[in-house]
């Protein structure tokens, strides 16, 4: 292949893969499969790679993050960034509305746009002729850091405007607001994993995404889950929408996400009200932290003509939320075990009321986190609860103390085996290393049924089965009959035969998944995936090194050298082969080939068609065809609709054959899979 062809596949390959991107990040409807979408990332890296001139800053393949950087640079923003005056009750905007009013008397009945008030990291967007050039914290509000190459990693961040390729050109230079937070669900696997894997987790959501976006090397932040919503422009040198609400949808046309789940717009004050209050309740929902709810004017030119006065913009108001945290007593510290070994401290609380919700327990994270805070037994601390992640302490009330506080001290021994834990230097976790744990056989009996799916297997089940020796490592399950479970307490034979039958159920399983389920340190399912791409087998990943390991994108030189730890062990390949032997791991075998008449052709699809554009999209590609956004010399055809587009005049410039939706199906030799 010469340099020309490849730049131009190289060109609609990342078209291609930006907008998958955008339909599995931002629109949360992918329209391939994961492995497609790994084929065509595959094939880009392996052009990037046999001609390196044509990798740009904005590939797909560069959002794993560059070398670190020395410091952050700063920034000078194009207009102020400006926080919000803050109300928290209905009588707080009505005065609000009052105060803007006394200065527009002119202005009619006036419409409303409430978003959400993330608990995030604001950021700024530069954008050049369509391409992201330039992203920056907000920091005094004028000048912020320069954090261009970790905001590359982000994946919900478009790198090219507009990502659609029917979306509305954007104006030579653009300037954008958002903010970079994490989802709740994220930043609980988050903590979870790096608990697992022994090092220091995260306070809550906002510290979590703040801390991964100012990271000097932006491989650290492409491995942290980060989230991006945008909400407004700053700058521009072309015309922009003239409201607020305009805003929003141009925002999102132009391939950004936003909140739909909570943006609303209002044509009174009194509307605005009732929703801020019945967000109270349905904040918890959310997936991710919003401390409140932002209210603007929703015309543009009248928020400008109101100004700003200390800091702070007239035309807009922060409604913040009931807090989400009360103080109580922090009675004791109860010590868990986890599969892993890692030993993690649980406060024990006065019961106190949060959000309408009782709580009694919260998470101390771990001892550094204890000891940085210096959280003692006794003291009155404050507790936040946010959606559905453990609540968690944010420090003492060190004012209330009373001199009968006493330190909280890691633990000499096991609080379940009684062996002395293992603590290095260098690492967070405080660590049960004996394997015969009974609290580590029943986490890791958990683990590897939750990861299979095995249905039934709860913890009561767990550790019923390890207390009375039926179980040491998951494998035993396996082995296990009628009659061992129906020793056990409140197991007859419906429910032993249910479990017995998912049990059998859960084999035949793929190599990744068995290696996620086997719980080693640091190695979750998307990390097994990685390991499984480059060796098929579990036993040829027991053969491989670490300079092997360290090359695969995404494994880094701990997680090699903790993969070849595991596989050293002789009682691990042991394990491994009768896994195999046993059918748990279902062998690599390749499927037969179906006959796809449409095999090798790439299609593009224009105007309106007699069913949804997905549905004959997914018909195409299930007869082995490709559809694509633009229309470019490797097009085998174009099928046009009604009202065909600029894609139809393009197609006849280039030459590219034009089909009807009938002349495509005449195509196909399977008529009867006609969508």
């Amino acid at each position: 292949m010469d340099r020309e062809t490849a730049q131009q596949e190289i060109a609609q390959l990342r078209e291609e893969i930006n907008e998958h991107s955008y339909r599995y990040y931002v629109l949360n409807a992918p329209i391939i499969s994961d492995g497609e979408f790994d084929a065509l990332m595959a094939r880009l890296r392996s052009l990037e790679a046999a001609y390196p001139t044509l990798i740009t800053p904005d590939s797909p393949t560069q959002r794993v993050g560059s070398e670190p950087a020395a410091g952050f640079e700063k920034v000078t923003h194009p207009a102020p960034i400006l926080s919000l005056d803050k109300a928290t009750s209905r009588e707080e905007l009505f005065a609000w509305e009052t105060r803007w009013r006394k200065l527009a008397p002119q202005a009619e009945a006036t419409t409303y746009v409430v978003e959400p008030k993330f608990d995030g990291l604001t950021v700024v967007l530069h954008y050049h002729q369509g391409e992201f050039v330039l992203g920056a914290t907000r920091g005094n509000g004028s000048v912020g850091e320069n954090v261009t190459a970790n905001l590359r990693t982000v994946r919900s961040l478009p790198l090219h405007i507009p990502l659609l390729p029917d979306g509305p050109r954007p104006p030579a230079t653009l300037v954008v607001r958002g903010e970079v937070l994490m989802l709740l669900a994220d930043f609980a696997a988050l903590n979870r994993q790096l608990a697992d894997a022994g090092a220091a987790t995260f306070a809550n959501p906002r510290n979590a995404a703040a801390g991964s976006l100012r990271q000097l090397d932006p491989r650290i932040t492409a491995a942290r889950p980060l989230t991006l919503y945008a909400y407004s422009i700053v700058s521009a040198d072309g015309p922009l929408p003239g409201t607020q609400w305009e805003t929003l949808a141009y925002l999102k046309a132009l391939g950004f996400p936003v909140a739909e789940d909570v943006n609303r717009r209002l044509d009174s004050l009194a509307e605005v009200a009732a929703y801020c209050e019945a967000m109270h309740d349905r904040r918890r929902t959310l997936p991710y932290e919003a401390d409140g709810l932002v209210i603007k004017i929703d015309d543009l030119a009248l928020q400008a003509a109101l100004g700003a006065v200390g800091g702070r913009p007239r035309g807009a108001i922060a409604y913040k939320f009931p807090p989400q945290e009360a103080t109580t007593r922090l009675r004791e510290v109860e010590f868990s075990v986890g599969r892993t070994g890692a030993v993690t401290p649980t406060a024990i609380l006065e019961p106190v009321s949060i959000g309408g919700i009782t709580v009694s327990r919260a998470s101390l994270h771990n001892f550094d986190f204890i000891a940085e805070r210096d959280i003692r037994l006794g003291d009155v601390v404050l507790v936040h609860r946010a959606g559905d992640v453990i609540p968690y302490i944010v420090g003492p009330i060190r004012e209330r103390r009373d001199g009968s506080e006493q330190p909280i001290t890691p633990p000499r021994a096991c609080p379940v085996c009684g062996e002395p834990l293992f603590h290095a230097e260098d690492e967070v976790a405080y660590l049960c290393i004996n394997e015969a744990c009974p609290a580590q056989q029943v986490q890791r009996l958990l683990y590897f049924a939750q990861t299979l799916e095995v249905e039934g297997l709860g913890e009561r089940t767990a550790e019923q089965l390890v207390a009375q020796g039926l179980v040491r490592q998951p494998i035993d399950l396996y082995s296990l009959t009628q009659e061992d479970l129906l020793s056990l307490e409140g197991f007859a034979e419906k429910k032993a035969a249910k479990l017995l039958a998912a049990i059998a159920a859960s084999k035949g399983q793929p190599a990744a998944r068995v290696l996620a389920a086997l719980g080693i340190r640091g190695v979750g399912l998307k990390l097994a995936q990685l390991l499984t791409s480059r060796y098929p087998t579990l036993t040829e990943l027991a053969e491989a090194d670490e300079a092997s390991l360290a090359e695969i994108e995404g494994v880094g030189p701990i997680t090699a050298r903790t993969v070849l730890a595991w596989f050293a062990r002789p009682a691990h390949r042991e394990l491994i082969a009768e896994l195999y032997r046993l059918g748990v791991i279902a062998e690599s075998v390749a499927a037969p080939a179906a006959e796809k008449p449409l095999e090798g052709l790439a299609f593009v699809l224009t105007g309106t068609l007699s069913k949804p554009r997905k549905q004959v999209q997914a018909w195409i590609e299930a007869q082995g065809g490709r559809v694509g956004g633009n229309v470019s010399k490797k097009t085998s055809y174009v099928v046009v609709g009604e009202s065909p587009g600029s894609k139809l005049a393009k197609a006849q410039k280039l030459g590219i054959p034009i089909l009807s939706e009938e002349a495509l199906y005449r195509l196909a030799t399977q008529a009867q899979d006609l969508p």
